[in-house]
């Protein structure tokens, strides 16, 4: 069996509302395998997306740990923690949050440029998981020019675009109708396929945790199985 990618044990999250304590996350456990796609399904307000936060090393739980390969990220430093994010982690949320000044090619090189990468090499990889997006005739087109669908495939590609190991998406099809919602799963699974990327998804869309490797509910904090 392959060492997983990602595992939460007793992750805990609480805040403080006026003196009020609010629990989020009350003990949520989780293990991803290589190329595993799991979704994640719960009532708004159930704490998903402080879930994939903690997940992604973007927020640190109040209780548990979380790994990522062979690191628990409680033993890191703020620096390590960017890294791990940086050539770990792609994220991928509701909004595409693509930049309106660039084009599609330049918003998917700019993560390889600000890792160091020479711009010859970070293009050619653009292009290329651009051209698997289904986006080799929108590589200059401003994210203004693309549909609703093309914005979020360039996202997606965005976030793949520097090899993670794992790639968390919060509500990826939310703002999007059936339909074009479908194409963006299309291109999710294939590429877990493929190239073994591990996905944790956040979604309402019960079609999704459908074709999922597993699907799991958020519920009172903790997640279980869940049928579909």
């Amino acid at each position: 069996m392959s060492s997983p990618i990602l595992v939460a044990e007793g992750v805990e999250r609480y805040f403080l509302d006026g003196g009020r304590r609010l629990d989020v996350l009350r003990g949520a456990n989780l293990r991803v395998t290589p190329g595993e796609t799991v979704v994640v399904v719960g009532a708004s307000g159930t704490g998903k997306s402080t879930l994939l936060h903690i997940l992604g090393a973007l927020d640190r739980p109040t209780g548990g740990r979380v790994r990522i390969r062979d690191r628990w990220l409680d033993d890191l430093s703020v620096r390590e923690l960017a890294l791990v994010r940086n050539r770990e982690v792609g994220f991928v949320f509701q909004m595409h949050h693509l930049l309106g000044e660039f084009s599609a090619l330049e918003n998917v090189m700019l993560p390889l440029l600000a890792g160091g990468q020479v711009p010859a090499k970070a293009r050619r990889r653009a292009k290329d998981i651009l051209g698997r997006a289904g986006l080799a005739d929108r590589l200059d087109h401003s994210p203004a020019k693309l549909s609703g669908g093309e914005q979020q495939r360039v996202a997606i590609a965005r976030a793949l675009v520097g090899d993670p190991a794992l790639v968390l998406m919060d509500e990826p099809t939310g703002n999007l109708d059936p339909g074009t919602a479908e194409r963006v799963f299309d291109l999710v699974f294939d590429l877990a396929g493929v190239d073994g990327t591990s996905f944790v998804i956040v979604t309402h869309d019960e079609r999704l945790a459908a074709r999922a490797d597993r699907a799991l509910l958020l519920s009172e904090g903790a997640l279980e199985p869940m049928e579909v």
